[in-house]
């Protein structure tokens, strides 16, 4: 045998040894499972649009008669979970423009639920805040929102709503890579100087606080 046949069979021998240590990787990633095909994956695409606007539909005929929209929902949902925060990081946190967060927090204002504050990180960009009666308010809703979803999935174990928690929360970190860019504002400090690295988590078990709102 030739030195030359030699590296050659000892390269094949560490190729196939380098897929092998892929694969193997690959399967300890996603504890052996096999991937997910097409029509799997696309499946699940199908199926966040319809949820999507059923999810709506059915937050706004729960908030009949309050005054106040779905989005302004997700609004006071977002503050309550995270505390005051400036327009700019409402909008970013939320996956939303600027224009349509500002004319909730104008509305939410008017109707006295929630309040503009000094903030002492950026003169120009004051802090919204919940009063107590914004609180108060959203507190409700998501007590009844909570006992609705309580009686309706009580045949799920706990375990599957932490699976579905864990796949909605990678499906939204997909897809926000994917739509990179989108013209999602610059971060920019909060009343501590902290920036917003992470998206808010919703506190309220609601679907609905994540995503593009109808206005």
């Amino acid at each position: 045998m030739s030195v030359i046949e030699g590296e050659s069979m000892s390269m094949s021998t560490i190729e196939r040894d380098s897929e092998s240590d892929s694969n193997s990787n690959s399967n300890s990633n996603n504890g052996g499972a096999p991937a997910p095909d097409d029509d799997l994956l696309y499946g699940v695409i199908r199926r966040l649009w319809p949820l999507h606007r059923t999810v709506v539909r059915v937050v706004e005929r729960e908030l009949s008669g309050t005054g106040l929209t779905a989005g302004e929902h997700a609004l006071l949902d977002a503050l309550h979970a995270e505390g005051p925060r400036t327009v700019p990081q409402l909008a970013r946190a939320m996956d939303l423009d600027r224009q349509p967060v500002q004319r909730w927090v104008n509305h939410a204002v008017e109707l006295g639920l929630a309040v503009t504050a000094p903030n002492p990180a950026h003169r120009r960009s004051s802090l919204i805040q919940l009063t107590s009666e914004g609180a108060e308010a959203i507190r409700g809703i998501q007590t009844f929102e909570t006992a609705q979803l309580r009686q309706r999935l009580a045949d799920l174990p706990a375990e599957d709503l932490r699976t579905a928690l864990h796949v909605l929360d990678r499906l939204g970190e997909e897809f926000r890579h994917l739509g990179n860019g989108s013209h999602v504002p610059p971060e920019e400090p909060d009343s501590r100087g902290n920036t917003d690295a992470s998206r808010i988590q919703p506190s309220s078990p609601h679907p609905t606080h994540k995503g593009r709102l109808r206005e």
